[in-house]
């Protein structure tokens, strides 16, 4: 089976999210990186590109050359992972789905609701595959929740508990840092910082998991260190179109907090929790029973979670294997597509363009709602309101 050809856009030399998505695009052996433009100093992107490893014509100075060169190539990319800054998402994810390349892109997904309806319009015009990486749906044991939840071992579920909180922006003596200045201007971050950050990431968690869309929010934004312009504290209350609810904290000023994404489910039949940092055990409470630790990879867990499970039983599993499985269900979706079959249904759960949408429909909702002191508003974005 030949690899699929792979290019990486942003993601340069001293970048935080470049590496995860070489180790995890690698780990399969799947792909094959073949076309890069790593930096926005075109001079700096090519050598590094080289230096891992791209031949010199595919080692490119920007997006638009990558882009045009590629299109062009018979052994052009198959799949294109976006990981620039979140103003320039919606440009180049546009630009690339057109020219029908698949498109994996880090969150948020574009800037504004109506930059995200045209992507999953775009998606649709031209039949391409679209994902958003909401990396963390790749652990084994959130795809088990999913399947849990779809079973029915909890019933109904009542009340979702979920969190995404740090404390690595808590010094205020680093307003100034280039690396977390960012972060809170609305130039490049948009109108919310932390919620859009990682809120998010715990919101398509938590609707991933229980599967209900949010329909309504109330959102308290704050932010603690009075220079900055963005929240860097928010508390998000949602209705689900289901009928649960969802209590939502995300912090960057929690001190000791390291990189706290954790979920709670409570139904009428049980309850499940999760953390992030303890990925390989799920904590499942039957009603009016003993609580249960659930081990990845041990015995009696779903299809799902055992095609997601990579190493054997007790051993450590990382984010980057959590990736992997993203890139798997696409390499899946590609080659589906490639040789006119069905895609293998366990391939499906990747987050889509849809996932996307929902979420800058739920940024922008909530920015409005703690601006009129956490009045309820609808969180769904317009075209899914008819």
């Amino acid at each position: 089976m030949s690899k699929l050809n792979w290019g990486l856009i942003g993601g340069g030399e001293g970048s935080q999210i470049g590496p995860a998505h070489r180790y995890s695009a690698a780990l399969d052996g799947l792909y094959v990186f073949t076309a890069g433009a790593l930096d926005a100093d075109p001079q700096r992107g090519r050598a590094f590109a080289q230096k891992l490893g791209l031949a010199s014509d595919r080692a490119y100075g920007d997006w638009r050359e990558m882009l045009d060169r590629e299109r062009q190539r018979p052994d052009r990319i198959d799949l294109v992972t976006i990981a620039t800054p979140n103003s320039t998402h919606y440009e180049i994810a546009k630009a690339f789905l057109e020219a029908g390349i698949a498109v994996l892109c880090e969150k948020p997904m574009t800037m504004t609701v109506e930059e995200a309806e045209d992507i999953v319009a775009t998606a649709e015009r031209v039949r391409g595959l679209f994902a958003v990486n909401y990396g963390y749906t790749g652990y084994p044991l959130v795809r088990h929740m999913r399947a849990m939840v779809r079973r029915g071992d909890l019933g109904k579920v009542r009340l979702i508990k979920a969190e995404f909180a740090h404390g690595f922006h808590a010094d205020a003596a680093d307003a100034d840092n280039p690396r977390v200045r960012w972060r809170y201007d609305p130039a490049q971050m948009g109108p919310s910082a932390q919620f859009a950050d990682c809120g998010i990431h715990a919101l398509h968690l938590a609707s991933y998991v229980c599967g209900e869309q949010p329909s309504t929010l109330s959102a308290d934004f704050v932010s603690t260190i009075a220079s900055r312009t963005l929240e860097d504290d928010a508390m998000v209350n949602f209705r689900m179109d289901g009928g649960a609810v969802l209590r939502l904290w995300t912090s960057s000023v929690a001190i000791g907090r390291m990189h706290g994404l954790n979920i709670q489910l409570f139904g009428e039949k049980g309850g499940l929790r999760w953390a992030q940092e303890w990925p390989n055990q799920l904590y499942w409470t039957p009603l009016n029973g003993r609580t249960q630790i659930l081990e990845r990879g041990g015995p009696d867990l779903s299809p799902e979670a055992d095609r997601a499970s990579r190493v054997t039983i007790g051993h450590a599993e990382g984010m980057p294997l959590a990736f992997a499985n993203i890139y798997a269900d696409l390499a899946e979706q590609i080659r589906a597509r490639k040789e006119g079959r069905a895609p293998d249904p366990v391939a499906s759960h990747f987050p889509t363009a849809e996932d996307g949408l929902r979420s800058i429909a739920a940024i922008a909702a909530a920015v409005d709602s703690a601006k009129r002191n956490g009045q309820w508003v609808d969180a769904r974005p317009p075209s899914m309101r008819r």
